[in-house]
């Protein structure tokens, strides 16, 4: 355990967890420990907004550039990675903000989380159905067997789909019966950012322009030449993705951009319904001008100013 609370800053894409998050370390002393297990593949940078050292400061930010761009997302060896920075920012005196829209990688990392075992052959089998029927048909086999997973599934993520199938397969239970109530392995304040729809989808269009002018199709092609296209997970992430649908020619550069945004944008309103399933949150404007002093006073409501 966590000799210091832990503040917890979540919600959809583009809301603006980074920036309250490095505000609020400068305020109370802390370090950040990102959930975004794209972040922590070293080069996907512009795709993923990943905070560059400007932006950071002088604040360290833990989970990004773990792992190469041909690692399998392991959520168990991310959650372990992720609580020996936390221990170590405790450590050190410091408070760690666990910040993300990871809803997963978060209950993975605060909350007593356990995952049912893996069968490679199993995993295997549905991997190559993956491979050759592409995830749209392998998302409709979930709905029949698993409805509620399904609807929490985006249809284009094919790694979350073959996991369910997976786990359903080998407890005989629908896999959204397994996730356990939430018992905190961490003390943790956690405060989300609420941010309307239509605010919401223009902040995720422009994101997407901006990375577009920075330079993520220049990325993606430096990405590419390094195996992204054969990377298990880093070539299904959003983004990326699709510019590989369009360096393949596949779609035209006008198509890519507006898949991307139409898949950021459906993937930021999962994130906000699963989000609000966990009573423990704080809901807080996105736009407050006095939001670092709202998240403080969240802090020390739960445990005190030491």
């Amino acid at each position: 355990m966590s000799p210091k609370p832990i503040v917890t800053i979540i919600g959809p894409t583009a809301a603006g967890k980074t920036a309250l998050a490095i505000d609020l370390a400068r305020e109370i002393d802390g370090e950040l420990v990102g959930t975004d297990s794209m972040q922590a593949v070293s080069g996907m940078n512009i795709g993923t907004a990943k905070p560059t050292s400007q932006e950071l400061g002088q604040i360290r930010h833990h989970m990004l550039d773990v792992w190469s761009i041909g690692h399998r997302a392991d959520v168990v060896q991310f959650r372990d990675l992720a609580r020996e920075a936390i221990t170590g920012i405790a450590t050190r005196k410091k408070i760690p903000i666990v910040v993300g829209g990871s809803v997963l990688y978060v209950k993975a990392i605060l909350d007593q989380f356990d995952f049912p075992a893996t069968d490679p052959l199993v995993r295997g089998r549905y991997e190559a159905m993956l491979e050759q029927d592409g995830p749209e048909k392998l998302h409709k086999l979930l709905e029949e067997k698993d409805a509620v997973t399904a609807s929490n599934i985006l249809p284009g993520n094919g790694r979350r789909i073959v996991r369910a199938l997976e786990v359903i397969e080998l407890t005989g239970e629908p896999y959204h019966s397994r996730l356990p109530d939430p018992v905190e392995e961490f003390p943790s304040v956690r405060v989300g950012l609420e941010i309307d729809r239509v605010s919401m989808d223009a902040r995720i269009e422009q994101r997407v322009d901006q990375m577009l002018e920075s330079g993520l199709i220049q990325e993606v092609q430096e990405l590419e030449s390094l195996g992204l296209r054969n990377a298990p997970t880093a070539s299904r992430a959003i983004g990326y993705s699709q510019v590989l649908e369009h360096l393949s020619g596949e779609i035209t550069q006008i198509h890519m951009r507006e898949k991307i945004i139409y898949a950021t944008q459906k993937f930021a309103r999962r994130q906000q319904r699963w989000f609000r399933q966990d009573p423990r949150i704080r809901w807080e404007p996105w736009d407050s001008e006095q939001l670092v002093a709202a998240v403080l006073g969240h802090f020390y409501e739960v445990f005190g100013s030491e």
